[in-house]
């Protein structure tokens, strides 16, 4: 199988349900993998390839509602897509707080159950871009030693490098080095790209 294809995952008890829902997805040219139960699903070893859950809500066993909860405790950002044989407003809004993606009936129409996986896989897409971007930034925050963090913290406040000099008892000069190579390893030009980086990795406090 060709990792790079984000697979559609449907997870239902109802076999002849999920044949059909199989057959209309793989014809409308998703890659489709099928499981009769959240449990089996779980074990597979698949997890971090892209792709979206289509989940039936009642099942024996962890129901759709507890496939979400366990993704979510395994840090699995898999969007979700719930299908119901009837829907009911409270479960739904529970749904969709804990992020799914969408919620339908299973006799919603296919043009329903298709616009919902298209989202469901171009949110996927995006959210890793961001995750991979992130890890990017961070590896490269990495490679400052000791004392550029120390200079780096300074010029985010907005400091000139004469005040931060003075505040970490350097030379100048040495601020000047400094900065010179947290710019060339952040592969940033100004002081506001710089700052701007450092927003996005830093974690908020409260």
């Amino acid at each position: 199988m060709n990792t790079s294809v984000p697979i559609v995952r449907i997870v239902d008890d109802d076999a002849s349900f999920l044949k059909a829902i199989a057959r209309l997805l793989r014809a409308s040219g998703f890659e489709v993998k099928t499981f009769a139960s959240a449990a089996e699903f779980l074990l597979q070893p698949e997890l971090d390839i892209p792709g979206c859950v289509l989940v039936d809500l009642q099942m024996p066993g962890l129901s759709g509602l507890d496939l979400q909860e366990e993704l979510a405790k395994e840090g699995h950002k898999l969007p979700v897509i719930f299908l119901s044989g009837q829907g009911d407003i409270p479960t739904t809004v529970l749904a969709m707080r804990r992020g799914a993606e969408d919620f339908l009936t299973k006799h919603a129409p296919k043009e329903d159950v298709l616009d919902a996986v298209k989202r469901a896989l171009d949110r996927d897409a995006f959210e890793r871009a961001g995750r991979a971007r992130m890890e990017a930034l961070q590896a490269c925050f990495a490679t400052l030693t000791s004392r550029e963090h120390e200079v780096l913290q300074h010029v985010v406040q907005g400091k000139l490098n004469k005040q931060i000099a003075h505040d970490l008892s350097i030379h100048e000069r040495t601020v000047k080095l400094h900065r010179t190579s947290i710019t060339s390893k952040l592969k940033v030009s100004s002081s506001a790209e710089l700052t701007k980086l450092w927003i996005e990795v830093s974690p908020i406090k409260k």
